[in-house]
This record gives C-alpha cells, structure tokens and sequence, in this order.
C-alpha cells in the first residue's frame, strides 16, 4: 500500500477565526497503526473528512488508497441487518461471518433488525464490515463510544490481529495504547507524529513539554528584562536632554529660545522611538520562539464533606423487569470520602442501580437500599438533550453561581465564543461538558456521575483525574475507561448477571 502525502494542508471553517490546519506537511505510512489524537474542535473528524475529499481545503494530498470510514451511515435502521449491510457493502454472508466470529459476536445477529441491536453490537457490525475488503484503508471514528469494557478489549484485539494499517480516532488511552504503533497529535499550533503506542507519545511529550516550560521561563525572563531596559533607555533619553537644555525654574540655568526647545523634542523623540523599534523587535524575536505548550487549567468542584460517615448501604439488591433479573443480588457500602466503581457489561443493570438511588426506576426491586434523609446529590446523565437555552439562562434555571458555572466551561475547553450558543445547537461534546460544568458548579455530598467520559478528550480525563484526586469528593461512577477507573476510584462493585 502507498503512503498518505499531506503537503501544505490548509483549513478553517467560515464561521470560526482561526484555521485548524495551517500549511501542514504529513507523510503518513499506510501500514501504520495510527492512533489520531487532540483536543475536541482540534479537526481529527474534520481531517478525516478532508482526506476522503468531503472537504475543501487548500494544499495538496497525494495517496493511491480508497478510504472506508467509520461510522457508516444506515438509512433505515428497521430491515434486518444483514440486508441493511448492504446498502452500503456488497460482501458476502460468509465474509460478514466471518469477522463477526473474530469480534467475538454470534453471527445470528445478521438476522436481527438492525435497530434492535445495542449500541455495541451496531459497532461490532458495522467494524465487520469495514474490514472485509483489505484492499481499502480503514478511517475509524470513535469506535469505543458504545462498548463497555469487555467490548472495548475484544475490538482492540481485534484491531491487533489486523494486517493492514488503519487511522483510528478514539479517547480511551488504554484503547489507543493496545491498538496502535504510531501516534498523531493534532496539537495547537502543529501536529506531531510519534513512533510507538499512546504511552510512547506520553512520555515523549512529557520531556517536550518540560524542556519547553524551562526555555519558556528563560525566554519570558529576558523579555521582561529588554522592555524593562527599553523602559529604562527612554527615560535615560529624555533625562540627558532635560540635563544638556537645563531648568526653567532653576536660577542661571541655560534656557533655549522656543525654536531650539522644539528642535531638542523632535530629537528626543526621534532617539526614544529608535531605541523603542530596536527594543521591540528584540521583544518579537524572543516572542516567537514561544512555544504553544497546552495549559490545562485546573477545574474546581463545590463538594461540601457530610457529618454522616456512611452515605449507603446496599443490601441483596437486586432489579429487573418482570421478575426478569438484571444482575444477581448485590451489597455494598459507601463511606465519606470513597469513590466507588460499578462495573459490568452493557444491558447488566448499572444506570438501573443509579436510578434506585435517585428514586427513578420503574421495574423490580428486592433488597434494600439506605441513604440518609435529604442528601445533597449531583447528577451527570448520559443522556443529556433536555439541557436547553442559553448557557446565562441553563444557570439561572438551575440555580447556579453564573461565573463558576462559566468558568469550569472554559476550563474543559470551551471557547467564549461558544457561550451566546444555544445549549441545543451545540456539539455533543460541547453539551457533554454543559452537562459536567453543572455538576461541578452544584454544592453536592456526593457526586453521582454515569459515563462521564462520553465525547470528552484525552486532557478532560485528566483534568477530572486530578481535580478527583486533589478533592477526594465521595463519589458512585459507573464508567467504562479501565485508565480513569484505576487512578480515581478506591472500591469496585462488579455486576455480574443472573
């Protein structure tokens, strides 16, 4: 297979004032197991898009692949799911099989309709199905959205076994770890190609960032010391002038006729702005030598610690539909200060648990469940489209100090000029962090989150990772990211089903 030639790729959408790809030069291996990483609204869709020419840009890419790319497009979603498959793909039952075997999924799934199947399962097909033809290179968009651990694990060696070479784009760093051999990093003012997997790209970033930091430090200190100096020069200009022309108001000083003084302020002027242009073109050229390094700001969290020491208890807890048990009987306790993980595949009864907890579930119970009375609980949803309105009004309605508010929006990366956007006509990751901000902003005993990893980038985890461990807030998290479970929680209750 050819390589992917980039040269002097250039891009902005109309309605934003920078470009994402400024003259970008990439050549891109097409054996690579690439793993294409960067902050939301950096362009790792947007350049997916641009390489199957669904996008016009400026430069020049040159290849000799035909892309496949990932999540394709079901028009009716209510045939079966052999049938809907193709629609968009002439392969055969045999082939489809065949990787469905290698996903780990009974192929008799093809004979279900398609919008019956779990979000996993639609992903596992629709995976299938991308790569039966080997002869077409792979471009893979989030593929772990919808899978719970053990799905997660099963695409990644999946993805492992493959010979072929592929871009995949995903925010599971373990994900990214297992599956790739080469790393691209969208990153601010250009983009880096790394050789290895994500912990290769971490560590080599890591020693990047903490050389540029000091050069920056060295670097700012002498631009403070050239405006200071500059500063100094003007002052010392005009002083020298004021000494060889003399005082008005001292007795026997050498006063100049009004011609004179204005001659001697022309000259003055003259030598402060020299000495102003040479300072300042000093100040430029240190200037530029900045790097663009990403800050993450800190976020803050309005966690208020409870006087009770146990804040639940769960015992032989068990739910379903219909005496239809979800998972068997399960116990636990929740102290002040724990965060606890619920664990357990897709469908196995994690959100349900959430639900008991907040006195929303509408099946079975057996067991018993105790909380002290009126705690002060806050919520992040997965499904969150009813947040709606402008983002000063969402504050209002929800009874939130606006700047907080505001501020933790910013901090996940945000941009201001986003802030007068409707909360409905926003991207989902951008609703996802509306969502989490309010949660944030809320004064809360415990934090209730349900994937709260959902469309957030690589640097959100990491702000939450270390704003859970700065605050040790007691928390219940039902989330599928093994990296973030491992580092923030302290207990794990696994569901297993009945």
């Amino acid at each position: 297979m050819s390589n992917i030639e980039i040269k002097n790729l250039t891009f902005g959408y109309n309605n934003q004032g920078t470009l994402l790809f400024n003259h970008a030069n990439l050549n891109i291996d097409a054996t690579w197991k690439l793993g294409l990483i960067g902050r939301n609204g950096r362009g790792k869709t947007t350049l997916l898009k641009i390489l199957q020419d669904q996008l016009e840009y400026r430069g020049e890419i040159i290849h000799q692949l035909h892309f496949n790319y990932f999540p394709q497009t079901i028009a009716d979603k209510t045939q079966l799911t052999f049938y809907a498959l193709q629609e968009i793909s002439d392969a055969e039952q045999w082939q489809i099989e065949r990787e469905l075997n290698l996903l780990g999924v009974d192929p008799d799934i093809l004979w279900r309709s398609f919008d019956s199947l779990s979000g996993g399962e639609q992903t596992k097909v629709m995976l299938a199905l991308l790569f039966i033809d080997e002869n077409n290179f792979p471009l893979i968009d989030e593929p772990t959205n919808h899978l719970d651990i053990n799905g997660r694990q099963q695409v990644a060696e999946y993805l492992q076994k493959k010979h072929q070479g592929f871009i995949v784009v995903s925010h599971d760093r373990h994900f990214v770890d297992q599956v790739s051999d080469h790393i691209m990093s969208i990153e601010k003012n250009k983009i880096l190609l790394y050789q290895g997997n994500f912990a290769t790209y971490e560590a080599e970033k890591k020693l990047s960032d903490d050389f540029e930091r000091d050069q920056n430090e060295k670097l700012k200190k002498d631009i403070g010391r050239l405006k200071q100096s500059a500063a100094e020069k003007s002052k010392w200009s005009f002083s020298k002038e004021g000494e060889k022309w003399g005082n008005p108001n001292e007795p026997g000083s050498k006063v100049a006729g009004k011609g004179a003084i204005g001659a001697r302020a022309a000259r003055v002027m003259k030598r402060s702005k020299n000495i102003e242009h040479r300072m300042e073109n000093e100040i430029t050229d240190k200037e530029s030598l900045l790097k663009n390094i990403e800050y993450i700001d800190p976020l803050a969290m309005d966690f208020q610690p409870t006087h009770h020491q146990r804040l639940l208890t769960v015992k032989n807890l068990q739910l379903g539909y219909e005496q239809d048990w979800l998972f068997q009987p399960i116990s636990f306790e929740l102290e002040r200060g724990q965060r606890l993980a619920i664990i357990g595949p897709n469908g196995a009864g994690k959100s349900s648990i959430i639900q008991v907890l907040l006195n929303q579930f509408t099946g079975s119970v057996t067991g018993n469940v105790d909380q002290p009375q009126n705690l002060k609980i806050s919520y992040v949803r997965q499904n969150y489209e009813d947040n709606r309105g402008t983002l000063t009004d969402f504050a209002e309605n929800n009874h939130l100090n606006r700047e907080d508010f505001l501020n933790n929006l910013h901090k996940l990366g945000m941009e201001r000029n986003v802030f007068d956007n409707k909360i409905e006509e926003m991207s989902m990751g951008q609703r996802k962090k509306v969502e989490l901000a309010e949660s944030l902003s809320q004064p809360a005993e415990l934090y209730i989150w349900d994937e709260p990893l959902n469309y957030l980038d690589i640097f959100n985890q990491e702000q939450l990772e270390k704003l859970i461990l700065s605050v040790q807030p007691t928390m219940l998290i039902v989330e599928h990211d093994q990296e973030f479970i491992s580092k923030v929680t302290t207990e794990q209750v696994v569901l297993r089903r009945d």
